[in-house]
């Protein structure tokens, strides 16, 4: 028991950082006065806007995206400054856009405020008054006591008080917070149990204090202090396990009751509703980089037309005609003033060389382009009956641009499911078999030891294994004394302990469950030993060990410890560890998981002791978890060590294959456990991440033993390697990939204790930089293995590689909690759906069933993603400026009035409805090489590497490209028809007509452009091209074919069906627009003749490539699209 009181002896409630919550709300008359805690009702809003708020709010949202803004200023200089263009020409572009935005962002809006009314309304039951009132969720306060049944959800985040069974446990699962759907036990504490009826519960007098909402999950702390007949109040620690959560789902158990201490937004579902913080993807930089460029363009070419304008204008025979002559209010505005609007203008007049609709589709592409990830059947995966889940659209594209990949071993690159193998026992080494000998059999080995142990030493391991570990029972029968009509099923969340369980029960010790703190076992002569469960010392990744207190029928007290073998050896007695030791790297070598198995009694003296530090430690409600490690490590020392299990994790299907393939796409693979060094090296060599030729270059803590002089030898070790890997492999990245197939193979090692001294090396000038060198070696080896690490330092690692000099795009996958800070640390997040909860699969970005999901993803998926929205964005800005350019061209050729060439509705049309919908199909269709042949030759990926089809050479050639266009627009149409008379009445065309050709030969240009571009033919792109092209000469008759009443100049009245009466203009626009894609034709050619080339290459590698892989038995998009490509 724990109690605190002040000098006058009364109960002390309430502290900085917690809160104080009373059961039933009934005030406890013991406790001192203390301010009274508003808390916030039980109201879930995961909407973003009101009916009020959402016009003011969603503009202002919209506005701050810089390219919304920059429209909405050009469309008020058009209100408010004489431009030559209608504002509609800005405006209804820019309405459209904002329009789209926000019907889509108030749907979604309006689903949350649905959902939230469902769960607001549903219906709850209180205990008020001794009564089970009925209430709706949403008027749930905190300290009211609510009774829940089974297979609802829980209302707020509740204390346990009681449940249905004599134990007071209840069974919860969690699938709709963490995913995980296997069912947790939870406990109420012992002076609550009883309270089952709502007259008890409503007798309660109890105070709870607690730490304040925070969002982590799996951390609660608080205190309960029990009020009864005695004037000492009886306090007890509350912990996770006595929590709880909102969302959560009542299993197994009839009904519970328990108390509400945070509700509404204050519950931890609540508080995880906040996002991750936002990544950006590089093709995202390229585009605002594309952005500033043609600003500058636009802003260039405004300073010249308006320089120009003026220098014009000097002469005197080129001033204002007779019928624009300035009034007399033009004459007296300030000359510097009329250069300034006259350069607004301008700017308004080449505005559209910004491609506004251009974010809309980019949106929409990343959006709908998500799905074929999660349609992707290749992604199913039988066992677990899921599939891949997309948590974020806007890195698509970044999985095309992967060049490092950080991976876990358990659980990722193995099944984690473990099964026990063998164990050592004081040196002697026994194996599982089928005939045992008093339930264990001898096996040989090269261990020196061939007798057996003493068997005492034999059943106190076992013992051991069955104590010390979280494992839970599931009994489809009652067990009353015997297991022998009973079926145990093992739950846990770690596969290890089950596996350990499971192997002492092979060898006659069988753990039967533990029961209101009392573990049974029966044992080898099939007798039931009762042990009572004084302490658990929880495992965490930090001490990579667990111990168990429990004592004995016979009065003793035992502390039984296991861990891993660099946790467990530093606190035994040191003349006992060598045989096993021995044991446990052999088991190593072989790649098995080792786990090393200690015991130590404990004296009255000692445990009275030690109880009273943990009691007082888990009361602590500031800094338990501190406080209770430091006891933890005081208690497991001068242990006798007992002997070790292996494990084996075998290899995941295909996990070798997927590292190759990986390799050979050029991406550099790094695996980061917390194995120890052997187990990961043996897994390092069975998935094919070292070769057998590899020389492995270690940096671990056996390298620099020397305890004296830890640093001195460091530093000689990376100087060495550092000169092996400058004198064996070329400098340039270029060619270091080719050199790692004609050089030798180099592979480095470090464990977390030497990156640990990398990291935290002092930075003087006399001596190099040990991070710099390190990076350095890490950049020449083709693999990396870094074991015994910590979470912490596994999002160190990543950090260090994104920080290299040209960033690289980083990737990590993984399946456990301990994997989180890697995934959101990096550029790319993958969370595997494994074994070990689905903490990794909720915070990553994307999510999939198996480690062998990723050679798809990458190789395909992120290969097109990637090719498809760089398409997308160089045709968008091509595309304007090609639209652009003959209007620019064209103020020479009016003495730079500012006259427009095209009509307003075509300024308005043009990226809204004329040229919008081919390139967005083609962003989600196109397959410029078949799938099949992208993951059967990873080479392939490396040709896309390093944004390659963003950068300078490849703007540059879109760019020069618009420009040859637009020129061949506006000029050829200006030879052509320059004193043609094209009409049947001998007239020639006006400037209306001269721009409609113009923007005839544009619009059926670029569209067949992307028609070239297209490699794979659907539906789809037949009907937006196609369709595009028969909707502008439908919209350009309709246009022209009527008198629009609230037009003030019927300038386009009839002037496209006259254009297109005349047999010139017909040839004129084909001859334009031939022209015009000329040099492209050509280069497809050119193109064609290559891949003829290079697919009898492909072939003939094809017949000897170890790398391919069987056909996929579904297209990677959708059922009615084939796999089926003209190319490769």
């Amino acid at each position: 028991n724990f109690k605190r009181t002040d000098n006058n002896g009364r109960h002390k409630i309430g502290r900085v950082g917690t809160r104080t919550v009373f059961v039933g709300n009934h005030p406890v008359s013991r406790t001192e006065a203390h301010v009274a805690q508003r808390f916030c009702d039980n109201r879930i809003v995961s909407s973003k806007y009101t009916l009020w708020n959402f016009l003011p709010k969603n503009l202002f949202e919209q506005f701050r995206r810089i390219a919304n803004f920059y429209f909405l200023i050009i469309f008020l200089v058009q209100v408010t400054v004489d431009t030559p263009t209608s504002p509609v020409t800005s405006g209804l572009p820019l309405f459209f856009v904002i329009t789209v935005t926000a019907i889509k962002q108030g749907y979604e809006d309006w689903l949350r405020h649905r959902a939230d009314n469902e769960v607001n309304k549903s219906t709850v039951y209180i205990i008020e008054n001794a009564k089970r009132v009925r209430k709706e969720s949403e008027k749930i306060k905190v300290g009211d006591v609510v009774e829940v049944q089974a297979d609802e959800t829980f209302p707020c985040d509740l204390i346990l008080l009681s449940s249905c069974t004599t134990d007071g446990t209840c069974y919860v699962t969690t699938a709709s917070l963490d995913g995980e759907s296997n069912c947790k036990t939870h406990y109420a504490v012992r002076d609550t149990i009883a309270l089952c009826t709502a007259e008890s519960i409503d007798n309660l007098q109890a105070a709870i204090e607690c730490e304040q909402p925070q969002p982590d999950l799996y951390k609660f702390v608080g205190r309960m202090s029990i009020y009864s007949n005695s004037i000492e109040a009886v306090a007890r620690s509350l912990g996770p396990e006595n929590l709880l959560l909102k969302g959560a789902k009542l299993k197994n158990t009839k009904k519970i009751y328990g108390v509400a201490v945070y509700t509404g937004m204050e519950t931890k579902m609540a508080l995880n509703y906040q996002g991750k913080s936002q990544k950006r993807s590089a093709v995202e930089k390229s585009i605002n980089a594309f952005l500033i460029v043609y600003l500058i363009i636009l802003l260039t070419k405004a300073a010249v037309c308006t320089t120009l304008k003026y220098v014009w204008q000097s002469s005197p025979h080129n001033d204002e005609p007779w019928y624009n002559q300035k009034t007399q209010k033009e004459r007296e505005t300030l000359k510097v003033l009329k250069m300034f609007t006259d350069f607004l203008s301008f700017m308004v007049l080449f505005n559209f060389i910004i491609p506004v609709s251009m974010y809309v589709t980019v949106e929409m592409q990343k959006f709908l382009g998500s799905f074929f990830i999660s349609w992707d059947k290749d992604f199913f995966d039988e066992e677990i009956n899921e599939g891949a889940l997309v948590n974020t659209s806007d890195l698509n594209e970044e999985l095309g641009q992967v060049d490092y990949v950080f991976t876990d071993k358990t659980g990722t690159l193995t099944e984690n499911t473990m099964e026990f193998i063998e164990c050592c026992i004081d040196g002697h080494r026994y194996k599982d078999t089928t005939q045992e000998v008093d339930g264990l059999s001898q096996t040989d080995g090269p261990l020196p030891c061939f007798d057996k142990a003493d068997k005492n030493r034999e059943e106190l391991f076992l013992r051991a294994l069955c104590l010390c570990h979280t494992v839970e029972i599931k009994t489809n029968d009652a067990v009353d004394g015997t297991t022998e009509s009973a079926e145990l099923t093992y739950i846990s969340s770690s596969p290890d302990e089950i596996a350990l369980v499971k192997g002492a029960k092979k060898f006659g010790f069988t753990f039967l469950g533990n029961w209101n703190g009392r573990i049974r076992v029966e044992n080898q002569r099939k007798e039931i030993e009762e042990y009572e469960l004084l302490h658990t010392l929880n495992f965490d990744s930090v001490r990579r060990r667990m111990s168990v207190i429990v004592k004995t029928e016979g009065g003793d007290i035992l502390l039984f410890c296991k861990g891993a073998d660099s946790a467990v050896f530093p606190r035994v007695q040191n003349h006992e560890i060598e045989l096993i030791k021995a044991h446990v790297e052999h088991n190593a070598m072989d790649g098995y998981r080792t786990l090393c198995v200690a015991f130590k009694e404990i004296t009255p003296d000692d445990f009275e002791r030690i109880n009273a530090q943990l009691v007082e430690a888990k009361m602590a409600l500031q800094d338990r978890e501190e406080k209770l490690e430091t006891i933890f490590d005081d208690i497991e020392t001068n242990m006798n060590l007992i002997g070790a299990t292996a494990v084996e994790d075998k290899l995941q299907d295909q996990a070798a294959e997927t590292i190759e393939a990986l390799h050979a796409a050029g991406l550099k693979v790094w695996v980061l456990t917390g194995d120890k060094m052997e187990t990961a090296r043996s897994t390092c060599y069975a998935c094919r991440l070292f070769q057998t030729n590899t020389e492995l270059l270690e940096l671990t803590t056996k390298t620099i033993e020397d305890s004296e002089r830890k640093e001195d030898r460091l530093h000689e070790l990376l100087i060495e390697y550092r000169k092996k890997l400058m004198h064996e492999l070329p400098r340039s990245t270029r060619s270091l990939k080719k050199a790692w197939t004609e050089h030798q193979e180099y592979g480095l090692i470090i464990d977390g204790s030497t990156l640990s001294l990398i990291l935290n090396s002092s930075q003087d000038s006399s001596s190099n930089n040990y991070k710099s060198i390190f990076l350095q070696i890490c950049m020449k080896c083709t693999a990396v293995l870094c074991c015994r690490m910590a979470p912490l330092q596994k999002a160190q690692i990543v950090r260090m590689v994104k920080n290299l000099k040209g960033s690289p795009i980083t990737l990590s996958i993984g399946d456990g909690a301990n994997d989180v800070s890697m995934i959101l640390e990096s550029h790319v997040g993958i969370g595997i759906k494994g074994k070990e909860g689905r903490q990794a699969a909720r915070n990553s970005d994307y999510s999939v069933p198996k480690f062998k999901h990723l050679k798809k993803l990458l190789l395909a998926h992120g290969h097109l993603y990637y090719v498809r929205i760089a398409h997308l964005v160089q045709y968008f800005f091509y595309k304007n400026l090609c639209f652009i350019l003959p209007q620019f061209l064209y103020q020479f050729f009016c003495g730079f009035s500012q006259q427009p060439l095209y009509d307003a509705a075509y300024l308005t049309m043009y990226n809204i409805c004329f040229t919008s919908l081919p390139i967005l199909a083609y962003s989600l269709l196109e397959q410029h090489i078949n799938i099949n042949t992208l993951i059967s030759d990873p080479r392939l990926y490396m040709k896309i590497s390093g944004n390659a089809m963003l950068q300078l050479g490849p703007f540059l050639y879109w760019t020069f490209l618009a420009a040859f266009e637009g020129t061949v627009f506006f000029f050829g149409t200006y030879f052509l028809f320059q004193t043609a008379s094209l009409e049947d009445n001998g007239k020639t065309y006006g400037s209306w007509t001269f721009g409609t050709i113009v923007f005839t030969v544009l619009v059926f240009t670029v569209t067949l452009k992307l028609a070239l571009d297209t490699r794979f033919w659907t539906w789809i792109n037949h009907f937006v091209i196609w369709g595009s092209l028969a909707f502008y000469v439908f919209f350009s008759f309709f246009w022209g074919g009527i008198i629009w009443p609230f037009l003030k100049q019927q300038r386009m009245y009839f002037v496209f069906a006259q254009m297109l009466s005349s047999v010139s203009t017909w040839l004129a626009i084909i001859l334009l627009i031939f022209i015009s894609l000329f040099p492209e034709i050509i280069l497809i050619v050119i193109k064609n003749v290559k891949r003829r080339s290079a697919r009898r290459n492909l072939s003939g590698r094809r017949a000897s490539d170890s790398l391919s892989s069987r056909p996929s038995v579904r297209p990677l998009l959708l059922r009615t699209f084939s796999d089926e490509s003209n190319i490769l």
